[in-house]
């Protein structure tokens, strides 16, 4: 870690959102830690991105290892479970959803935030994903706040970490906008529900970054699928 600059976590799932988060966090001066996690997902090739993208900003990265996903209930952890390829409801959380994943992810980013004396925990959830998971709303996020300063002892004596989620009200165009302003390496970023060689480009995630990928002005960073289709 750089002697005498601020200190961050960012959790990192490899995906173009976390990797913007890092990206926005390194640009504003934070060293950072980036935090992953191997919890029973379907594939690890978001984790092979991200140590490439924390890489790529000269951040320090850990990999933990928390099988939350052999409890199952979730698309992304039990290939039972169809991954959706349509689209979902509004009101309706998609099977997608993992149960308790940010809260646990965030409380051990909390833990390692504590430990470091870091200043922030910078999340990458946004916007697109309020209508559907219920770990991603500003005000599941300013509880948590108020539980890190009650149960930490940073916290109590005044110098908790603070959950920082820049991405918040951010379209997921507008982040590709941000990632490409703060040089995140778009092109190795992986969203994509499913593991591979290449993204699928018909799974939820897929559509809603080609979409966002186009509408910022570079269907040249978007599926094969995608561009097929332009």
């Amino acid at each position: 870690m750089t002697e005498g600059k601020k200190r961050a976590v960012v959790l990192l799932s490899g995906g173009l959102d976390s990797s913007t988060v890092l990206g926005m966090a390194t640009r504003d001066g934070y060293a950072c830690t980036a935090l992953s996690f191997r919890y029973g997902q379907r594939h690890t090739v978001e984790l092979e991105r991200a140590a490439t993208v924390a890489a790529h900003f000269g951040a320090d990265h850990r990999v933990i290892d928390i099988n939350i996903g052999s409890f199952g209930g979730s698309a992304l952890t039990d290939e039972s479970i169809v991954v959706p390829t349509d689209g979902t409801e509004d009101g309706v959380i998609p099977p997608t959803y993992v149960p308790g994943r940010n809260t646990v992810f965030i409380a051990v980013g909390l833990s390692l935030a504590e430990a470091i004396d870091a200043e922030r925990v910078f999340l990458g959830i946004n916007a697109v994903d309020y209508s559907g998971y219920p770990d991603c709303r500003p005000e599941y996020l300013a509880a948590y706040q108020t539980l890190a300063d009650l149960a930490t002892k940073a916290g109590l004596e005044g110098r908790g970490a603070v959950l920082t989620a820049p991405l918040a009200e951010l379209t997921k165009a507008d982040i590709v906008r941000e990632a490409l302003a703060v040089g995140v390496p778009i092109d190795v970023t992986w969203s994509c529900y499913q593991g591979g060689e290449e993204p699928c480009g018909v799974c939820d995630s897929c559509r809603i970054r080609d979409k966002a990928l186009i509408e910022a002005g570079r269907p040249d960073l978007a599926t094969t699928y995608a561009q097929a289709q332009l």
